[in-house]
């Protein structure tokens, strides 16, 4: 979004160089004034920073400020609606989307946050039942005794990767999931996101009893839990997790917790080859699934440490603005 406002306030010096056959020193001073205006979402400063403009080009006549300032806006309002189509949302067409979609789910597991990605992305409305990891009464009712489980008008869903491909074929595309090529570059990534990356991650967000208790505390602060299940899920939660992910740390050979973090961060980086995303302009599913299973860690300790020594940090950022708001309905 960054570099598409700077495209704006390119457009718009020009035009007021054309209007007046150079841009004025005094203009190019204000240049910053103008990026900060793009950047900022309120109409009124939006005016405030017009006005300014005016202001500046009134030593010109009044034709030739007029002139400017209309061929500037028409500028602008072009490149900031350019600026608004290339990280955005894709929303499903209304008649395609579901009447309702309920996700049962842990909060924090990232196979939950891999299919929530998805749904945000493209704008479909979800429900969220928080199921206690303790006693698991939520889904009784199923078969399936793991999350995600996902409910599409009543049809059950289960295994986050297996629903992705469900949603993604039943709404997205008309293509068989047979006839994608097995070595596929999106499919590729999504299964090293299944193999590799979301093993890492318990290792690191239980590393210690603190960073334990920082993850469910975010947990049960996200969940609909009662005071007295918040407490019993916060500390025999932590405590278990703590001894779990010590022996998924042996089961998969980790000796350090963090260089393993942050050589799967650089191998993403590496993956995206300079592109925004791995789908180019625009994120694919492996994306989104990258993104899902990190976005519960990456405000905790280990997703700050991450952030600050790889250089995953930019996509993310990216990923974060074009996911944007959750379509998750509150009740």
């Amino acid at each position: 979004m960054r570099r598409s406002s700077s495209i704006a306030s390119s457009f718009f010096y020009r035009s007021i160089g054309t209007s007046h056959g150079a841009v004025s020193a005094y203009a190019i001073s204000n240049q910053r004034l103008l990026q900060a205006a793009l950047f900022s979402s309120s109409s009124h400063t939006h005016r405030r920073w017009f006005s300014s403009l005016l202001d500046s080009v009134a030593g010109g006549s009044a034709r030739a400020a007029s002139l400017g300032v209309v061929g500037a806006v028409a500028s602008l309002a072009a490149a900031v609606s350019m600026s608004q189509d290339v990280y955005a949302k894709e929303p499903l067409r209304q008649e395609l989307v579901p009447k309702e979609v309920v996700l049962y789910q842990y909060e924090a597991c990232p196979f939950c946050n891999k299919v929530k990605a998805f749904l945000d992305y493209y704008d479909i409305p979800y429900k969220v039942v928080e199921v206690n990891p303790l006693s698991k009464k939520e889904i009784k009712w199923s078969d399936y005794k793991k999350v995600p489980i996902l409910l599409v008008d009543g049809e059950q869903m289960v295994d986050s990767s297996a629903i992705i491909d469900q949603l993604s074929h039943k709404f997205l595309s008309d293509k068989p999931a047979s006839s994608v090529p097995e070595d596929d570059e999106e499919t590729k990534w999504r299964r090293w996101v299944d193999s590799h990356l979301v093993h890492v991650l318990s290792p690191n967000i239980y590393r210690n009893t603190s960073e334990a208790l920082e993850s469910f505390d975010y947990i049960t602060s996200n969940g609909n839990f009662g005071f007295a299940e918040r407490i019993s899920v916060k500390y025999a939660g932590a405590a278990a997790m703590y001894f779990v992910s010590k022996k998924l740390k042996k089961k998969y050979n980790i000796t350090d917790e963090r260089a393993a973090l942050y050589e799967a961060a650089e191998t993403w980086v590496d993956a995206l080859a300079g592109r925004d995303f791995l789908g180019g302009s625009k994120p694919n599913l492996a994306d989104l699934a990258v993104f899902g299973v990190l976005r519960p860690i990456r405000y905790l300790r280990s997703g700050k440490d991450m952030v600050e020594h790889t250089r995953i940090g930019e996509w993310y950022t990216r990923m974060e603005s074009t996911v944007g708001d959750s379509s998750r309905l509150r009740s």
